[in-house]
């Protein structure tokens, strides 16, 4: 997949705003319709950044305004000594959107950015008309048995005692510098993607580049030390949304197993299920096209008309 411009110009105005003191970047793009659609907001997945959705941001601004944030501790916002988690990431969201939009917008996320979405939606539900997620990392979704519950309980002091060790910083910092090595960033978009294509150089550079910003070492452990949000569960959050909500899922996802969305959608009705053929963790980028054209002919179907209250089943070949 390739372009004339460079990544950076297919992405957008972007700006900084500064966030409780953090310095953090965002992009914006007017729509090219006249029409009132809802404006978009967009999250990138862990490692990544605005540039991830440089396939996107034309294709939906052809529409809708669009904003994409850069997640602080991400891409090119602060590399900030925080404690972070899915509750930090959605004061965020929510704060420039108080700041920047104050009208209800359409939130898409990939992996963690599915996460963010989801919970945002569920803390101020006034600002969302709806969410898209390109997987969701969650598996609170399952019906876990009891035994392994426990022993996932009983196995809690090990590993924070592993953690521990890792984070110290005559470990994780030499280990850190290994990790943002393009060989390494290469090895884990191996993973990502099911189509070696969609593995080239510019990608390569999106990914690896923050890593190499002033504390990105501390902010990664400060990252790795926080504990979680485990009041933000894809199991408690998903009955109890109301607006339009669609899942795509890369069937050949090997970072969270694409069984997971049928655990999904029995938790909401409204929830819609895309299934991406030869796609794998990050199907805007593998297959932008097929992705684009869903996402707007969906937002197109429910702000024009009632939703019918049923989930449903796409599958993009």
């Amino acid at each position: 997949m390739t372009d004339a411009l460079h990544w950076q110009q297919r992405i957008g105005n972007q700006r900084d705003w500064v966030w409780r003191g953090w310095q953090t970047r965002y992009t914006y793009i007017r729509s090219q319709s006249q029409d009132t659609a809802p404006p978009l907001m967009l999250l990138h997945g862990f490692g990544a950044s605005i540039g991830h959705w440089r396939h996107n941001l034309s294709a939906f601004s052809q529409h809708h305004p669009v904003y994409a944030l850069d997640l602080l501790g991400f891409g090119a916002s602060e590399k900030a000594i925080a404690s972070y988690n899915v509750t930090l990431w959605i004061e965020q969201v929510h704060d420039f959107w108080q700041t920047f939009i104050h009208e209800p917008v359409v939130l898409i996320g990939n992996s963690i950015g599915s996460l963010v979405c989801l919970a945002a939606a569920a803390a101020y539900p006034d600002m969302v008309k709806g969410v898209v997620m390109l997987n969701l990392p969650d598996s609170s979704v399952l019906d876990t048995p009891k035994w392994v519950q426990l022993v996932m309980v009983a196995l809690r002091p090990i590993a924070a005692a592993g953690k521990r060790v890792v984070t110290l910083p005559l470990i994780f910092n030499p280990l850190f510098k290994l990790l943002r090595s393009r060989a390494v960033v290469r090895a884990w978009a191996n993973q990502a993607y099911a189509t070696p294509s969609g593995i080239t150089d510019e990608l390569i550079e999106i990914l690896s580049i923050p890593a190499y910003d002033r504390d990105a070492s501390k902010a990664f452990r400060a990252m790795v030390n926080s504990p979680k949000a485990t009041h933000y569960t894809a199991r408690s959050i998903l009955p109890t949304l109301e607006m339009p909500l669609l899942l795509f899922w890369g069937q050949k996802d090997r970072f969270v197993p694409p069984n997971l969305a049928a655990y999904c959608v029995k938790l909401n009705s409204k929830l819609e299920l895309v299934q991406v053929d030869n796609a794998g963790h990050c199907p805007h980028d593998e297959r932008p096209e097929e992705v684009n054209h869903k996402i707007l002919t969906w937002i197109n179907a429910w702000s024009t008309r009632p939703m019918s209250a049923h989930s449903s089943f796409t599958e993009i070949a």
